[in-house]
């Protein structure tokens, strides 16, 4: 009798050490799957998702998940084609306009020399002003085209943030007098350095203050931390909560910025997260304020 029970224990034991290396085996296929589902999803590569065990339905696992890879990559790559080619069209498009945008300035200042009436004047002064609009839209879409398509092969060099930020302010100067603003600046004694590509940080700077002075009734406060964040603050009694959240969106413009393209802080928000950085908007008391930082780490 104690022979059959251990035989039968030993049995259990045998079946159950079985099921252990069985269970052990199907975790490992089962890691091997999920660390290699991640891997094809982060890279863009050919490359199937392979394991070692030979378990049967874990195979026909993978072989699914290759499958449906096979269409994600499929439909990737004709994503990235149409979205270069959208890019290309843009640029094309915003640059075949110049030609006749310049033509019809050219024939409005011929028109401003004519003898008329004050309703044709009051005409011409509307097209004049909606030409305008369309000129600085047609620019800002090829400018907005040309970062779009900006690879990651340009050159990167040490950049001082205070520099830059102190030679865009000055080149505000004459806009900022215009409406009467006088900027309060707080930067951090110490040089805040970061490795970027030479134009960006202008332009993102050139992009916020532009919209600090549409938008301020009067004031602007820009500070600049050791961290590197960058904050532009203006009241904007103009605006409210709903309109700010969407501030980034391309071609969204408000009511007290009929000259606006809504590029601008579309542009802004494209180069920021290109070297990795984040921008946001706060409006508070009738108070907007733009916060930009940049890491160290790209």
């Amino acid at each position: 009798m104690e022979i059959w029970l251990w035989v039968i224990i030993g049995s259990l034991l045998f079946l159950i050490a079985v099921l252990l290396a069985k269970i052990y085996l199907l975790q490992k296929d089962a890691r091997e799957i999920g660390e290699a589902f991640a891997d094809r999803l982060m890279t863009n590569t050919n490359t199937l998702i392979d394991i070692s065990g030979n378990d049967r339905h874990m195979r026909s696992l993978a072989n699914a998940i290759n499958i449906q890879l096979r269409k994600l990559r499929k439909e990737r790559n004709r994503f990235l084609q149409g979205d270069m080619e959208l890019k290309h069209t843009v640029t094309n498009i915003s640059h075949d306009l110049r030609t006749p945008l310049t033509a019809i300035c050219g024939y409005l200042d011929l028109l401003e020399q004519e003898e008329k009436s004050e309703t044709v004047e009051r005409y011409i002064e509307v097209i004049r002003n909606r030409t305008e609009l369309l000129e600085q839209l047609t620019e800002e879409l090829f400018r907005y085209s040309v970062i779009m398509t900006t690879g990651e092969n340009e050159e990167r060099e040490p950049v001082v943030v205070n520099r830059i930020l102190e030679e865009s302010i000055a080149a505000f100067y004459t806009a900022f007098h215009e409406r009467n603003i006088v900027p309060r600046i707080q930067m951090t004694d110490g040089k805040v350095v970061r490795n970027l590509e030479p134009f960006i940080l202008s332009r993102i700077f050139s992009n916020l203050l532009s919209n600090a002075i549409k938008y301020s009734d009067g004031d602007l406060d820009i500070t600049l931390s050791e961290a590197g964040e960058i904050t532009f603050t203006n009241t904007a009694a103009g605006l409210n909560e709903v309109q700010v959240g969407k501030m980034f969106e391309r071609f969204y413009t408000v009511e007290s910025a009929r000259k606006s393209t809504g590029l601008g802080l579309a542009i802004a928000k494209t180069l920021i997260e290109q070297i990795n950085g984040t921008i946001s908007a706060r409006y508070v008391d009738n108070r907007l304020s733009i916060c930009v930082f940049v890491p160290d780490d790209y």
